[in-house]
This record gives structure tokens, sequence and C-alpha cells, in this order.
């Protein structure tokens, strides 16, 4: 019997994942043509090379695609698979052999393990040195890169020094409206104030215009200085005052976190879209468990409509899914809702229902 069991489990788990893979290949390849279909004419309009084309761009899009719908492709096999062995009557028949309903849902955690940590590593480490090569290749030849520029910048570059800018121009490295104010303890000791403020990348030098110093002795008497033109350091860059489309993509787990951090004790406000990423690449890969329990909780009973109906039921929820977490997301990001609750909401509302499933499903 236990012979048998095993035999069962290494049955489950080898469909579990020929199926997954095998739907990773055939969705992928049809959004590939869809892909080459729009983006053709930017392809001939820029002249990108084919070379370029197949190992810069494509060869990179299809991981991060495929990790992108993990949860799709997950869904679509469980589906598949499980709805073809209730109309074969396997299920019924294992069933019947005295595994329990729960026994049978452990080699389908244990395929779920696999895309898990498959997914996670593939997410966190391996596709944003990729992303790098394929969003130079989208900025190159498909689209402008876009940048956005920054208002109402507050920072504290180190402990007691707080800089201030109106706004900052990417494409130009210039800000206006520069202060820099000191502290030792509550008390203001010196602030520098300027019009405008730019950056040189060849002496890694801040260039302040038209400043004013001003040194606080006590309460009775300062010190002013003006100036036209002010050559100094700080300790900041001007990627510290942009936010580039996607540029989170291409940071791995250490990377990302580190970003977070440093821009966290800097005051930079324009970091929700990196906590978010940071968020997701723990969260999506969770939705693998997720998503077999409710798949195999639909799959395994015979109802009217056949396995095509499963998978419609399967495609919708899986859909479904993607657009909450799209949705939640969103809300972070242009609201006040928590981004660790919108990234991890959409698993615990469909646990829920997996739950539920779970508890209807036949024993």
């Amino acid at each position: 019997m236990k012979g048998a069991i095993q035999r069962l489990d290494r049955y489950i788990i080898r469909k579990f994942l020929g199926t997954y893979f095998f739907a990773i290949v055939l969705i992928i390849s049809i959004a590939v043509v869809f892909d080459i279909t729009e983006k053709i004419d930017n392809f001939l309009d820029k002249e990108a090379p084919l070379k370029a084309i197949v190992f810069d761009y494509y060869f990179n899009f299809v991981p991060y695609f495929a990790n992108l719908f993990t949860p799709l492709f997950v869904f679509i096999a469980v589906i598949f698979f499980t709805s073809k062995m209730a109309y074969d009557t396997e299920i019924i028949a294992i069933l019947s052999s005295g595994v329990s309903f729960r026994r049978l849902m452990f080699p389908y955690f244990v395929g779920a393990l696999v895309v898990a940590v498959f997914s996670f590593l593939l997410g966190g480490y391996v596709i944003p040195p990729s992303n790098k090569v394929r969003l130079d290749f989208e900025g190159t030849y498909v689209r402008s890169r876009s940048v956005t520029d920054l208002k109402d910048i507050h920072l504290q570059l180190e402990p007691g020094l707080f800089v201030y800018m109106g706004q900052f121009w990417s494409v130009r490295n210039k800000g206006n409206h520069f202060s820099a104010e000191r502290f030792e303890g509550n008390q203001l000791k010196s602030k520098l104030s300027a019009k405008s403020i730019t950056f040189d990348a060849d002496s890694n030098r801040w260039t302040l215009h038209n400043y004013i110093v001003r040194d606080f002795i006590d309460d009775m008497h300062i010190e002013i200085k003006e100036g036209d033109k002010l050559d100094t350091t700080f300790n900041m860059s001007p990627s510290d005052f942009k936010s580039e489309h996607n540029w989170f993509e291409t940071m791995d787990n250490t990377e990302l976190s580190d970003y977070i951090e440093t821009q966290t004790k800097k005051g930079v406000g324009s970091i929700k879209p990196f906590v978010i990423e940071y968020y997701k690449r723990w969260a999506n890969p969770f939705s693998a468990f997720i998503l077999t329990l409710i798949g195999v909780s639909l799959a395994s009973r015979k109802v009217r409509g056949g396995i095509g109906l499963h998978i419609g039921i399967g495609l919708g929820l899986s859909f479904g899914y993607i657009l909450f977490m799209t949705i939640s997301t969103t809300f972070a990001i242009n609201g006040n809702m928590n981004p660790l609750l919108a990234v991890w909401l959409p698993n615990i509302v469909f646990a829920l229902i997996g739950i539920y499933l779970y508890n209807k499903a036949p024993k």
C-alpha cells in the first residue's frame, strides 16, 4: 500500500509539473507571436538588429512573462490534469482505495512548492539582471524611457542635515528652490539656500546658483554670506530624485532591500513602487499553494459541462486573482492603502475561497 501511494505521489507530481511547463511553452509561444505583431513596426522603423531582438529582448522577455503569470499557469495546469483524472474516474478510484482527500493534496502541494521556489528564485535573482538588458532594448528600439520628475523633495542626508528642493528635472540634472539645514539637537545652526542647483557628473559635485549661507552663532547673531555660484558636495545623487519606469525590475532582492532602506533613511517619498515590488516577490510564490488548493477542490469532482467548464472557471479565477492584485497595488501606489496589505490581500481573500471549496470538495 505504501509503495502504491508513493507511485501515486510521483504520478501526480509528474503530471503537475509536466502540465505546468507545457502551459508555459504553449501560452508564451502565443504571447511572443502577438508581441512580434505589435512591435514589428518599431523594430523595422528603428532598425533593430535581429540578434538583439532574439537574444536581448525575447530571450529575456520569456522568463519575465512566465514568472509574471505564474498564478495563471499553475491554475491551468492543476485544473487541466485534475479534471482529466476526475472524468477518467481516477480520482474516484484513488479515494475509494482509502486515500483521503487531504492525503491526495500532498503531492499537489509538493508540486506547488517546486513552482513556488522556482518562481521566487527566478523573480528575485535571475530575472532582474536580464531585465536590465530587456528594458535597455525597449528604451532604444521600442519606446522612450519614462522618467518622472519629483516635486517637494525632503531628504535627510545624514543625522542633523536636511535638504529641500522644490522640483528636480532629471533630464537636466537640475533643481530649484534648494535649501540645506543643519541642526544640533533641536537648534538650527546653519541654513544654505539657493535659487537653483545642478549636478556635474564629471566632477561629481553640485553647483549652487544665487546662494545665501546663514550661520546662526547664537540667538542674537547671524552671519550671512551671498554669492552667484558655489561648488560643493552632498551625500546625494540625481538618481535619488527620479523614478524611472520599471527601474525596480532591474534590482535583485538584496539590491532592492538595500535601496529601500537607504531611501527610507533619507526620507524619499517616491519609493512605494519599490516597496510593493519587494513584497510581491515574497507574496506571489504563495499563490501557487492557494491556487493549487482551489484548482484541486474545483476539478476533482465531475460536473455537467466537462473539462471545458473547469478550465473556464479556472481561467476566470486566475485572471480574477491577477486583476485583484493589480487593483490593490494601484490603490497602494496612488492612495493611502498599506503596501503590505495591498500585496497580501489577494492571497488572503483567495485563501479563504480555497478553504471554503476544500471543505465542499469530495472526501
